[in-house]
């Protein structure tokens, strides 16, 4: 630093920082929010809810003994608007907890970790779904939802597994045999320390309890390759490549994602209302395509709401001719491409004549996509059925960091209500 330079610090007055000066604030969580930020209209919509089947698993109650459990309600709100923020991870959420003020309000100065957080959103698959049916219920009851006409579209979403983790029968035996031999090695170690000091006894159990969860994950996987090996000999797929399972997420799948490349994922499905956009239905496989897709999800419809809808609009990947006749024989109109109808125009035949092998409801199905009244319907398909899978994109349903299909629905229910839980403030709810 010249001479010049140091002058003329010397003669600026500035503010410095002053980092060892101790202080005492006096504030409330209440005034750290605003009163129309959304967080309260989250909380309100969870008070809302009936969560007592939630309420019903806490084993501590008044008078009996136990350390108190943190309120569902808080849990709750937790997720839905971390959800809406875009944060997946329950120790990213576990650090908001202790640093942001919009969640230090929705805990109300009750302590939250990331295992109860974690645990917390995949534990209530069965709770979560019941409360899609429950909420869209209402909505059909007050003639916001009408089920006249519904999109399905599936998207493929990552598996939190690698793809160098998929191995062939020999190798997951192999894998197997290792596994079992860890887990029996530390054992005897620990067995033989049983005197050993306390965190010296955690870490051995931290990691038995690690070799033992790998070496059921690898049992699963040799199940799982077993039944892809069968499926691929009956579809007398005849490339010669064994069938490979994964030893981290045995339930994954290899699946041809957006981009053209292969990595294991889920099939994420979502059904979709047509007027009040609002998700109807949900599902989520490790198949790699959507075929045979439709008629589960139509079926699951009619067995949440007890009607199936009038119109039922998917891509070409869905029109296979049994999907579509057994969902036209449930007295659904399908709007759907004709699938092959470019190869066979190029081959010289019409898509919508009947075809060799095709039912009545199919010849119907091609004679109703001729017409240029069921083009112009079929145009609204992307609108009602792309809608939902781009918001839960935007909102971090990139991939999932938790793993099986339980757990993987799980969190897909957690967006689809999040999803919903916004559409309705569009639609004019005030929570």
């Amino acid at each position: 630093m010249t001479t010049r330079q140091t002058r003329t610090q010397e003669r600026a007055r500035v503010k410095t920082p002053q980092r060892t000066q101790k202080e005492w604030r006096e504030f409330c969580l209440e005034e750290l929010v605003s009163a129309d930020h959304r967080v309260r209209a989250v909380w309100k919509f969870v008070t809302q809810l009936d969560l007592a089947p939630l309420y019903a698993e806490i084993k501590a109650v008044e008078g009996g003994a136990g350390r108190d459990a943190v309120d569902p309600r808080i849990l709750m709100t937790l997720w839905l608007y971390a959800t809406i923020e875009g944060i997946g991870s329950a120790r990213e959420l576990d650090r908001r907890c202790n640093r942001d003020a919009i969640y230090r309000w929705i805990c109300g100065g009750v302590g939250v970790n990331y295992h109860l957080l974690s645990d917390f959103r995949t534990a209530h698959g069965d709770f979560l779904d019941q409360l899609l049916t429950d909420s869209v219920g209402a909505l059909l009851h007050q003639g916001l939802v009408t089920l006249e006409t519904v999109g399905q579209d599936g998207m493929r979403v990552r598996a939190s597994a690698g793809g160098s983790s998929f191995h062939r029968a020999a190798t997951l035996e192999k894998c197997l045999a290792e596994a079992r031999e860890q887990v029996r090695r530390l054992r005897e170690e620990a067995e033989n320390e049983a005197a050993a000091a306390e965190a010296n006894a955690r870490r051995d159990a931290a990691r038995e309890r690690a070799a033992t969860e790998l070496a059921a994950r690898v049992e699963q996987a040799l199940q799982e390759v077993a039944e892809l090996q069968q499926q691929k000999e009956a579809r007398k797929k005849g490339d010669g490549e064994k069938a490979r399972c994964s030893t981290t997420d045995p339930e994954a799948r290899r699946m041809k994602m957006a981009d053209g490349g292969f990595r294991p994922a889920y099939n994420v499905q979502f059904a979709t209302d047509g007027d009040a956009r609002v998700i109807v239905g949900v599902d989520v496989t490790n198949s790699g395509n959507d075929h045979g897709e439709m008629a589960p999800m139509h079926e699951q419809i009619h067995e949440r709401y007890g009607q199936y809808p009038a119109q039922y609009q998917v891509d070409c990947g869905f029109a296979t001719k049994d999907d579509i006749t057994d969902v036209e024989r449930r007295g659904t109109q399908v709007f759907a491409p004709i699938h092959g109808e470019e190869r066979m125009r190029n081959n010289g035949t019409d898509p919508h004549a009947p075809q060799p092998g095709d039912s009545p409801e199919m010849k119907t199905f091609r004679e109703r996509m001729a017409t240029d009244e069921a083009k112009q319907t079929y145009k609204r398909r992307p609108s009602i059925a792309e809608f939902p899978n781009a918001e839960c994109r935007n909102r971090g349903l990139n991939q999932f960091r938790v793993r099986g299909l339980k757990k993987v629905k799980a969190v897909t229910l957690w967006y689809a209500l999040t999803f919903n839980f916004l559409r309705m403030i569009d639609l004019g709810f005030n929570f």
